[in-house]
């Protein structure tokens, strides 16, 4: 009994704290970073419309778990102030400058835009925001960052750290394909095999038309709509299978491309391809930075200070 206990001790402090050069964590930043960077940009356009006192939503929802700097007063100059602040602070997170204080204003603006009119905002959104908090709380200038190349004077270098705030991403995927089969399992429209007919019949929605003997045909939505329920829960569960990780990746990176052209879902894809960039291995992460650094060496040390 004492062996069974000592040995699950063991295998949960090897899978959070078992430390590991974080090249795979400096990759997730920079693609992060230029997520928010589009992100950013693709808000400016409405941005007195939707976030100003004199927009659509003159006042945010009174809810007192959620807040942010917009939510008092906010006029077209403070929230013209924070949106160039959100773009410069994910450009500074993308090439890891000043990595902690980047992610934290990144997570707070994300927050205060999100919060204060969140009638615009869909699943993909709130997961980026979920994203935005764990990168936060990472040592994620710890790998492909100027901030390791003020401390060892080289970009590609990494720090040897526990993984922890990758495995937060990695359990994270399940959560989002685990959570959403419950609740689509709730309803009516999933478990009748309809959800995928009804899905792509949404004109104002969709980007490439399926055709219409697919869209019309009850046998074939039916075997879509289960298909995509059942094959998300087994990606969820799948990809902790080390053996089948590449092909579980695989699927989920074509399902979710398949989606982003198929159908308007903003940020969605992207923010779930983040969560699959985690499940990369560090020693894939290593290689894959050598082959671009050349005959120069990426650099692996112990852990320094965050920055």
């Amino acid at each position: 009994m004492k062996l069974g206990a000592d040995a699950a001790r063991n295998r949960w402090r090897i899978f959070w704290f078992r430390p590991e050069p974080l090249f795979v964590l400096g990759m997730v930043r920079i693609v992060f970073g230029l997520i928010m960077v589009a992100w950013g940009l693709s808000l400016f356009p409405d941005l007195d419309a939707f976030f100003t006192s004199d927009g659509v939503l003159a006042r945010p929802r009174s809810d007192s778990f959620e807040w942010g700097v917009l939510h008092e007063g906010a006029d077209g100059r403070a929230v013209l102030f924070a949106w160039i602040a959100l773009i410069l602070a994910a450009i500074a997170l993308t090439i890891g400058w000043h990595s902690r204080a980047a992610s934290v204003l990144v997570f707070v603006l994300v927050l205060s835009f999100q919060y204060r009119n969140p009638l615009i905002f869909n699943a993909g959104d709130v997961l980026l925001r979920v994203e935005a908090f764990v990168i936060a709380l990472a040592p994620s200038g710890a790998a492909l960052s100027l901030d390791e190349r003020r401390r060892t004077g080289s970009f590609w270098s990494a720090q040897t750290r526990a993984p922890w705030p990758l495995r937060l991403l990695q359990i994270q995927l399940t959560v989002v394909y685990v959570a959403t089969f419950a609740a689509r399992m709730t309803g009516e429209k999933w478990p009748s095999g309809t959800a995928v007919s009804y899905a792509l019949r949404l004109e104002d929605m969709l980007i490439l038309r399926v055709p219409g003997a697919v869209v019309d045909s009850p046998a074939l939505t039916n075997v879509g709509t289960w298909t995509v329920l059942v094959g998300e829960l087994l990606l969820g569960i799948l990809i902790w299978k080390r053996r089948i990780r590449p092909v579980v990746v695989a699927i989920g990176v074509v399902l979710h491309l398949t989606i982003m052209i198929t159908i308007a879902v903003g940020f969605f894809t992207p923010a779930m391809l983040l969560l699959y960039l985690a499940f990369l291995p560090s020693g894939a992460g290593e290689r894959w930075v050598r082959r671009r650094v050349g005959p120069q060496k990426p650099q692996t040390d112990p852990g320094g200070t965050d920055h």
